[in-house]
């Protein structure tokens, strides 16, 4: 069975997630994996907020180097700087929050894309404060579900249902490794680009 030829996404805002509250001996791996699933899954860069953790900056961008694309990791910036700058520029913010509008129940993702504009996503990585919740923070608190669960998931769902899957199939510029779909075993194809 032969696949089609992935496609970038095309005419879609930009999302970049927000990753607050890290803490660098409890939460490298999952912070590492919320990096890379916004990578992954059409983001197209993220912000480590408040703290410097070169563990992770090492982790994605050799990730991004070698699998492709343009992935813009930022940290070290404080949280209310980032988000005035991102509201600044024309932004929204949305909060992703067990306690926000269901994403499936209510019509929270089609306000957010009629909007068309770049969208920061803010994930929390511990109890966030309550100012986040609050419009001078987040245009919208959403909830992938009302049960506990994880950010990284939350981001995961997140993000296919606002590219309705089309991130699947996203093109990975200058992949230096690229997995070659198959039912059964492992391809992997290697590319060489001349500097």
């Amino acid at each position: 069975m032969e696949n089609s030829k992935p496609t970038p996404l095309v005419n879609q805002p930009k999302i970049v997630v927000l990753r607050w509250g890290h803490r660098p001996q409890r939460d490298v791996r999952l912070t590492t994996h919320v990096a890379l699933t916004a990578r992954a899954l059409g983001a197209s860069g993220f912000i480590l907020s408040d703290i410097q953790d070169q563990h992770i900056e090492e982790t994605v961008n050799k990730i991004s180097k070698r699998w492709g694309g343009d992935f813009r990791f930022e940290m070290g910036t404080p949280w209310k700087k980032a988000i005035y700058d991102w509201r600044s520029s024309g932004g929204i913010v949305v909060h992703l929050t067990v306690y926000g509008e269901n994403l499936q129940a209510s019509d929270v993702l089609a306000k957010i894309k009629a909007l068309n504009r770049d969208v920061m996503l803010l994930v929390g990585s511990q109890k966030v404060p309550g100012e986040f919740y609050s419009e001078e923070v987040s245009d919208f608190n959403v909830a992938v579900g009302n049960q506990p669960h994880s950010e990284c998931s939350a981001l995961a769902i997140f993000l296919d249902r606002y590219f309705e899957g089309k991130e699947l199939a996203k093109s990975f510029e200058k992949a230096k490794i690229e997995i070659v779909p198959k039912e059964r075993g492992k391809e992997i194809k290697t590319h060489v680009f001349s500097k």
